[in-house]
């Protein structure tokens, strides 16, 4: 078996980000289904969380090739 074990920790790390992101759009879907007019307020907060969750996936990808041996 050859091959970078760092390329294996990115992917363990994509996985936590890419949960988060689905739980964030699904709680905003159902927000908004809830109270329609309340989309605006709910859609910044729920890119704001986007962008953080994805921050994390990006320093996974940076930590993967910072520790590549």
């Amino acid at each position: 078996m050859t091959g970078n074990i760092a390329i294996l920790g990115y992917g363990l790390s994509a996985i936590g980000p890419g949960v988060g992101i689905g739980l964030i759009f699904a709680a905003y879907i159902n927000g908004v289904a809830r109270q329609p007019e309340a989309r605006g307020m709910l859609q910044s907060i729920a890119i704001l969380g986007f962008a953080l969750a994805e921050a994390l996936a990006i320093f996974g990808l940076v930590l993967a090739f910072v520790f590549k041996a």
